[in-house]
């Protein structure tokens, strides 16, 4: 394919390669009726269906469907064939932003034209339901007009998600744009998160280069929980405070978008929106998600509905960062305590994790109070010296194979736990763990095809989604 000119379902011609990642390639294409330029990002669909992530590809093409903005990258159409998946979307031909900002810092009025012009496309996409989770240099391209184009919107769920090769790419790829919530494993609000994000971007637009940087990558993640950066002496009182009020490490605090948009250096030379007359306004088409994978490549609603108790949530690569044994990143952020949780991973499927727990909680006269999505929260039947003992489970997937437990103590006697947990739990549970948290070396009974599966999907990468000619 990279060799020769091929024309794709008798619609496109398929150009240069323009990038390769994880899953797909992406290639310059023209459409052969309109003589359009695009580009095409083709998937490997067996990849797709091996690592589970056919109803989450399903749940973004629908939502990048309906999304249309002069600044977001377009989705126009997804195909398929027997083993691939086609995303034609729109050629951003003016490549990266950043390429600019490579060669020296922007002019405020520069800088500020392409920040109104990303607020506004991450404002509509919010409005949609949809937040990037994602934004970074990679993801600010232009067209041939110099206009801003954000990429991946709404497909960055993938980046999120079930890879194949490792942390690497995420954790040493931009941590430098990651919200402080996102990196200490809180749980976050994406669109707080990508507000944060944006306020990065207009710092290295301004000045050059990045506020949060040390080539000690924990100082790195200590300065931006700590929300702790300087200006240049070339930024105005203005952006000064417009920039302290985004890159507030709490989200709760943190500006919002109407805000911003209200600001008085962001309105300046803001050009007015031109009036729609609402009979031109053409709806976005969504895509026939069903018809990209056929009846057989996905669950079907009702073994959905039946699994759903048992479907745990999935962890980002900078949960499992803070997770690994050493690399705790918490104590960044907030002050340290006697650990009451303790943490094993399994190579089962969450279901059989689910199911030997309740037998444990039974075993051990344990009444199971809550049974809710990758969660069981059980309790003792007798008052101890602190009141009923109370543990919570909750289970949280890496991949389809292989996932994380953590069990804590919620309530009651946390000598009357440990002593549960190390006389009767850890060993009813040895069937099913991998290896427990701080544990140096992995069990060795476990068959060596189960062990390449798992270095084979150890946890989430970026799958590179831009239409960028450096996506690589």
């Amino acid at each position: 394919m990279e060799d020769k000119v091929t024309v794709l379902m008798q619609r496109y011609e398929l150009g240069r390669q323009l990038g390769q990642g994880t899953f797909a390639k992406v290639y310059h294409a023209r459409n052969l009726k309109t003589g359009m330029s695009a580009a095409i990002k083709v998937i490997d669909k067996e990849k797709i269906l091996k690592v589970g992530m056919v109803e989450q590809i399903k749940r973004e093409i629908s939502s990048m469907s309906m999304i249309k903005h002069p600044n977001v990258v377009e989705l126009y159409e997804v195909m398929a064939s027997k083993t691939k998946i086609y995303f034609v979307m729109e050629y951003a031909k003016g490549g990266e932003l950043f390429s600019k900002v490579a060669k020296g810092k922007l002019k405020e009025d520069a800088a500020r034209r392409y920040f109104q012009q990303l607020i506004s496309a991450v404002d509509y996409c919010h409005s949609r339901g949809v937040c990037h989770r994602d934004l970074k240099p990679e993801n600010l391209l232009l067209d041939e007009n110099g206009n801003l184009k954000v990429s991946d919107f709404g497909l960055s769920a993938l980046a999120e998600s079930k890879h194949q090769d490792g942390l690497l790419h995420t954790t040493c790829g931009t941590p430098a744009y990651v919200a402080p919530e996102v990196i200490n494993r809180k749980g976050y609000d994406g669109s707080k998160a990508d507000i944060w994000s944006c306020g990065v971007i207009l710092y290295v637009l301004l000045a050059g280069y990045l506020p949060f940087h040390d080539s000690n990558l924990m100082e790195m993640y200590r300065k931006i929980g700590k929300g702790d950066f300087k200006f240049p002496n070339w930024f105005g009182p203005e952006v000064r405070r417009l920039l302290s009020k985004i890159l507030d490490p709490n989200p709760n605090t943190r500006i919002s978008i109407a805000k911003i948009m209200d600001n008085s250096w962001f309105r300046r030379g803001l050009q007015p929106k031109p009036r729609i007359i609402q009979s031109e306004v053409k709806e976005p088409t969504p895509i026939d998600v069903d018809a990209v994978f056929g009846p057989n490549e996905s669950s079907s609603s009702s073994t959905e509905s039946k699994q759903e108790l048992a479907k745990p949530s999935n962890l980002n690569a900078f949960d499992i960062i803070s997770l690994s044994a050493g690399f705790d990143l918490s104590g960044l952020f907030e002050e340290t305590e006697q650990k009451k949780e303790v943490r094993f991973t399994s190579n089962k499927p969450s279901s059989i994790i689910l199911s030997k727990l309740e037998e444990i909680a039974k075993r051990l006269r344990l009444k199971v109070k809550k049974k809710d999505v990758g969660l069981l929260k059980m309790e003792g039947s007798k008052a101890g010296r602190k009141g009923l003992l109370g543990i919570d489970a909750e289970i949280f997937e890496i991949t389809p194979h292989f996932h994380m437990v953590e069990m804590k103590k919620s309530s009651g006697d946390t000598l009357e736990y440990k002593k549960m947990l190390k006389q009767d739990i850890r060993p009813a549970l040895k069937d099913i763990v991998w290896t427990w948290q701080g544990e140096q070396q992995q069990q060795q009974t476990q068959p060596q095809q189960q062990q390449e599966e798992v270095d084979q999907q150890p946890a989430n990468v970026l799958l590179p989604l831009a239409v960028s000619p450096l996506d690589s």
